[in-house]
Protein backbone atom coordinates (compact mmCIF):
# COMPACT_ATOMS: atom_id res chain seq x y z
CA UNK A 1 0.00 0.00 0.00
CA UNK A 2 1.39 3.41 -0.86
CA UNK A 3 0.28 6.88 -0.15
CA UNK A 4 1.15 9.85 -2.22
CA UNK A 5 1.81 13.09 -0.56
CA UNK A 6 1.24 15.96 -3.29
CA UNK A 7 3.28 19.04 -2.19
CA UNK A 8 1.71 22.09 -3.87
CA UNK A 9 3.74 24.97 -1.84
CA UNK A 10 6.06 27.09 -3.63
CA UNK A 11 8.67 26.55 -0.60
CA UNK A 12 9.92 22.85 -0.87
CA UNK A 13 10.55 22.23 2.49
CA UNK A 14 8.23 24.60 4.04
CA UNK A 15 5.17 24.48 6.40
CA UNK A 16 3.28 22.20 4.03
CA UNK A 17 6.39 20.22 3.90
CA UNK A 18 6.81 19.76 7.97
CA UNK A 19 3.18 18.74 8.25
CA UNK A 20 3.41 16.06 5.16
CA UNK A 21 6.56 14.96 6.46
CA UNK A 22 4.53 14.25 10.12
CA UNK A 23 2.12 12.29 8.11
CA UNK A 24 4.70 10.50 5.95
CA UNK A 25 6.22 9.17 9.31
CA UNK A 26 2.85 7.59 10.81
CA UNK A 27 2.11 6.37 8.13
CA UNK A 28 5.46 4.29 8.12
CA UNK A 29 4.56 3.03 11.46
CA UNK A 30 1.05 1.90 9.71
CA UNK A 31 3.66 -0.29 7.48
CA UNK A 32 2.12 1.82 4.59
CA UNK A 33 4.74 3.58 2.16
CA UNK A 34 4.51 7.12 0.79
CA UNK A 35 6.18 9.41 -1.18
CA UNK A 36 5.83 13.57 -1.09
CA UNK A 37 5.92 14.69 -4.96
CA UNK A 38 6.52 18.59 -5.00
CA UNK A 39 4.98 20.25 -7.86
CA UNK A 40 7.55 22.93 -7.71
CA UNK A 41 7.49 26.77 -7.96
CA UNK A 42 7.67 26.88 -11.85
CA UNK A 43 4.59 28.22 -14.05
CA UNK A 44 2.08 25.71 -14.39
CA UNK A 45 -0.55 26.69 -17.91
CA UNK A 46 -4.02 26.56 -17.04
CA UNK A 47 -6.32 24.28 -18.31
CA UNK A 48 -7.83 25.57 -21.87
CA UNK A 49 -10.62 23.35 -21.84
CA UNK A 50 -9.95 22.39 -25.59
CA UNK A 51 -11.06 17.97 -24.64
CA UNK A 52 -7.98 17.03 -26.13
CA UNK A 53 -7.22 14.70 -23.24
CA UNK A 54 -10.05 12.80 -24.90
CA UNK A 55 -9.11 12.28 -28.02
CA UNK A 56 -5.06 12.03 -27.14
CA UNK A 57 -5.12 9.68 -23.68
CA UNK A 58 -3.12 12.59 -21.70
CA UNK A 59 -2.88 16.58 -21.67
CA UNK A 60 -2.30 18.42 -24.28
CA UNK A 61 -0.01 20.74 -23.11
CA UNK A 62 3.50 18.94 -21.98
CA UNK A 63 4.83 19.72 -18.89
CA UNK A 64 4.99 18.13 -15.43
CA UNK A 65 1.13 17.12 -15.41
CA UNK A 66 1.31 14.10 -17.38
CA UNK A 67 4.11 12.93 -15.59
CA UNK A 68 2.51 13.33 -12.57
CA UNK A 69 -0.87 11.26 -13.94
CA UNK A 70 1.37 8.08 -14.94
CA UNK A 71 3.38 8.38 -11.74
CA UNK A 72 0.49 8.69 -9.48
CA UNK A 73 -1.23 5.68 -11.18
CA UNK A 74 0.60 3.29 -9.01
CA UNK A 75 -0.84 4.93 -5.46
CA UNK A 76 -3.61 3.25 -3.70
CA UNK A 77 -3.88 7.19 -1.88
CA UNK A 78 -3.71 10.85 -2.04
CA UNK A 79 -3.16 13.95 0.35
CA UNK A 80 -3.28 16.93 -1.10
CA UNK A 81 -1.22 19.93 0.54
CA UNK A 82 -1.28 23.45 0.46
CA UNK A 83 -0.66 26.74 2.29
CA UNK A 84 -2.99 29.22 1.94
CA UNK A 85 -2.94 31.58 0.24
CA UNK A 86 -5.55 34.53 -0.13
CA UNK A 87 -8.19 32.25 1.59
CA UNK A 88 -7.23 29.49 -0.86
CA UNK A 89 -4.80 27.05 -2.23
CA UNK A 90 -1.74 28.25 -4.05
CA UNK A 91 -1.94 29.22 -7.49
CA UNK A 92 0.10 26.87 -8.89
CA UNK A 93 -1.85 24.06 -6.71
CA UNK A 94 -5.22 25.18 -8.83
CA UNK A 95 -3.61 24.69 -12.09
CA UNK A 96 -1.96 21.35 -11.59
CA UNK A 97 -4.97 19.51 -10.05
CA UNK A 98 -7.59 21.38 -12.24
CA UNK A 99 -5.74 19.75 -15.03
CA UNK A 100 -4.23 16.75 -13.27
CA UNK A 101 -8.07 15.52 -11.98
CA UNK A 102 -10.05 16.47 -15.65
CA UNK A 103 -7.51 15.20 -17.52
CA UNK A 104 -6.92 11.43 -15.56
CA UNK A 105 -11.11 11.69 -16.35
CA UNK A 106 -11.83 12.20 -19.27
CA UNK A 107 -8.48 10.39 -21.15
CA UNK A 108 -10.07 7.22 -19.63
CA UNK A 109 -7.50 6.07 -17.27
CA UNK A 110 -9.52 7.20 -13.78
CA UNK A 111 -6.51 6.51 -11.56
CA UNK A 112 -8.59 8.46 -8.69
CA UNK A 113 -11.74 6.46 -8.78
CA UNK A 114 -12.41 4.88 -5.61
CA UNK A 115 -9.42 5.30 -4.19
CA UNK A 116 -9.29 7.57 -0.29
CA UNK A 117 -8.02 11.23 -0.59
CA UNK A 118 -7.39 14.12 1.84
CA UNK A 119 -6.12 17.28 1.73
CA UNK A 120 -4.23 19.61 4.75
CA UNK A 121 -3.22 23.14 4.87
CA UNK A 122 -1.19 25.72 6.47
CA UNK A 123 -1.29 28.97 7.03
CA UNK A 124 -0.24 31.76 9.19
CA UNK A 125 -3.49 32.26 10.63
CA UNK A 126 -7.00 32.31 8.80
CA UNK A 127 -8.39 30.99 5.50
CA UNK A 128 -8.14 27.48 6.30
CA UNK A 129 -11.35 25.79 5.82
CA UNK A 130 -12.02 27.42 2.47
CA UNK A 131 -9.06 26.10 0.99
CA UNK A 132 -10.18 22.82 2.37
CA UNK A 133 -13.77 23.33 0.93
CA UNK A 134 -11.64 23.86 -2.35
CA UNK A 135 -9.26 20.71 -2.20
CA UNK A 136 -11.81 18.58 -0.86
CA UNK A 137 -14.09 19.21 -4.17
CA UNK A 138 -11.19 17.63 -6.54
CA UNK A 139 -12.21 14.00 -4.20
CA UNK A 140 -16.10 14.48 -4.13
CA UNK A 141 -16.12 15.16 -8.08
CA UNK A 142 -14.20 12.26 -8.33
CA UNK A 143 -16.20 9.53 -6.72
CA UNK A 144 -12.98 8.91 -3.91
CA UNK A 145 -13.73 8.77 -0.29
CA UNK A 146 -12.67 11.03 1.94
CA UNK A 147 -10.36 10.18 4.65
CA UNK A 148 -10.21 12.98 7.82
CA UNK A 149 -9.01 13.82 11.21
CA UNK A 150 -10.33 14.73 14.06
CA UNK A 151 -10.37 18.15 13.38
CA UNK A 152 -9.86 20.08 9.96
CA UNK A 153 -6.55 18.89 8.54
CA UNK A 154 -4.83 22.41 9.28
CA UNK A 155 -1.29 23.64 11.39
CA UNK A 156 -0.73 26.82 11.49
CA UNK A 157 2.55 28.52 11.73
CA UNK A 158 5.03 31.17 9.92
CA UNK A 159 7.77 28.73 9.77
CA UNK A 160 8.47 25.09 9.90
CA UNK A 161 9.50 25.66 13.66
CA UNK A 162 5.92 27.28 14.50
CA UNK A 163 4.16 24.64 12.60
CA UNK A 164 6.42 22.08 15.02
CA UNK A 165 4.90 23.76 18.13
CA UNK A 166 1.29 23.58 16.57
CA UNK A 167 1.18 20.59 18.90
CA UNK A 168 -2.74 19.90 18.19
CA UNK A 169 -2.04 20.84 14.26
CA UNK A 170 0.75 17.68 14.54
CA UNK A 171 -1.55 15.86 16.47
CA UNK A 172 -4.33 15.90 13.95
CA UNK A 173 -1.94 15.38 10.95
CA UNK A 174 -0.99 11.65 12.34
CA UNK A 175 -4.40 11.21 13.47
CA UNK A 176 -5.26 11.70 9.81
CA UNK A 177 -2.65 9.38 8.71
CA UNK A 178 -3.48 6.62 11.11
CA UNK A 179 -7.49 7.09 9.68
CA UNK A 180 -5.48 6.43 5.50
CA UNK A 181 -3.93 3.29 6.87
CA UNK A 182 -7.07 2.39 8.58
CA UNK A 183 -9.13 2.83 5.61
CA UNK A 184 -6.45 1.34 3.12
CA UNK A 185 -6.28 -2.06 4.88
CA UNK A 186 -9.77 -2.02 5.44
CA UNK A 187 -10.20 -1.97 1.17
CA UNK A 188 -7.85 -4.30 1.01
CA UNK A 189 -9.06 -6.88 3.39
CA UNK A 190 -12.34 -6.27 1.47
CA UNK A 191 -10.86 -7.10 -1.76
CA UNK A 192 -9.39 -10.47 -0.31
CA UNK A 193 -12.96 -11.34 0.69
CA UNK A 194 -14.04 -11.08 -2.48
CA UNK A 195 -16.01 -7.84 -2.09
CA UNK A 196 -15.82 -5.48 -5.27
CA UNK A 197 -15.60 -1.90 -5.82
CA UNK A 198 -18.84 0.21 -6.83
CA UNK A 199 -20.20 -0.67 -10.07
CA UNK A 200 -20.15 2.22 -12.44
CA UNK A 201 -22.29 4.49 -15.04
CA UNK A 202 -21.57 5.76 -17.93
CA UNK A 203 -21.88 9.48 -17.27
CA UNK A 204 -24.81 11.79 -18.28
CA UNK A 205 -24.61 15.44 -18.70
CA UNK A 206 -28.09 17.80 -17.62
CA UNK A 207 -27.57 20.91 -19.50
CA UNK A 208 -30.05 23.64 -17.95
CA UNK A 209 -30.49 25.52 -20.78
CA UNK A 210 -31.69 23.95 -23.50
Amino acid sequence: MKVLLINCSPNEKGCTYTALSEIATTLKSEDVDSNIFYIGYDPIAPCRGCGACEKLGRCIINDKVNDFINYAAEFDGYIIGSPVHYASASGNAAMFLDRAFFAAARSGKNIFIHKPGSSIVSARRAGTTATLDQLNKYFTISQMPIISGRYWNMVHGNTPDEVRQDIEGMQNMRILARNMAYHLKCKEAAKNAGIEPPKTEDIVFTNFIR
